[in-house]
């Protein structure tokens, strides 16, 4: 991998940054969930505001429109900070989204999982690895109907996906988003590795 593009100052890498973490942290699974009358979802399932907790409401819309603005809200300035500022800017953008959605300062640094932002940052870094990442959890999911094992799956294949493509920048930041995902699912790592998993269809937390 090569260093960082040379015409990116500190001063755009900050607004970068900013930008991805302020627009990642917005939790629009809690609000949502209040929009729809379904209370605070933090109070239920696992605890998380991320459209799988969401779903656990039985309020499809709330959780169908978490889903898309949780891909949303990192698209957009990942999209916008790359136009402004070249591809390096959107990649720090979208590592810091990540990080406002599992870490959102609104909420004292408790937030969802970032399967939903994952995807929205493919599909913009790179779209072809987008549908790989997707197919690859869709698969584990048909196989093992684990949501959490089909994420951490994915969450490892995907820098690979990136590496194949010659990607070596997003494949770096894959890795980075691969390490937070693991840490957002120690719960559920803990509870795979005692065989206490819930499959899909439970109402157990994941």
């Amino acid at each position: 991998m090569g260093p960082l593009d040379p015409s990116l100052s500190w001063q755009h890498a900050l607004i970068a940054a900013a930008a991805g973490y302020l627009c990642g942290s917005v939790p629009f699974g809690l609000l949502f969930s209040w929009a729809f009358g379904e209370g605070d979802v933090r109070t239920i399932g696992s605890g998380s505001i991320g459209a799988t907790n969401v779903l656990r409401t039985g309020n499809y819309a709330a959780a169908a429109l978490t889903l898309a603005f949780d891909a949303a809200k990192a698209m957009l300035p990942v999209w916008w900070m790359g136009i402004l500022f070249g591809t390096d800017a959107g990649l720090i953008t979208a590592l810091f989204a990540f990080l406002g959605h599992l870490y959102p300062v609104w909420l004292g640094f408790k937030g969802g999982k970032g399967i939903a932002v994952s995807l929205g940052i493919l599909l913009i870094v790179h779209w072809p690895v987008a549908a790989l990442a997707l197919g690859t959890w869709l698969a584990m999911l048909a196989l093992f109907r684990i949501s959490s094992l089909s994420a951490l799956v994915t969450a490892v294949a995907t820098p690979v996906y990136m590496a194949v493509f010659g990607k070596p920048h997003a494949a770096v930041l894959c890795v980075l988003l691969a390490v937070l995902v693991f840490i957002a699912h120690s719960a559920n790592i803990r509870r795979l590795l005692r065989g206490e998993e819930p499959r899909v269809g439970r109402s157990k937390p994941a």
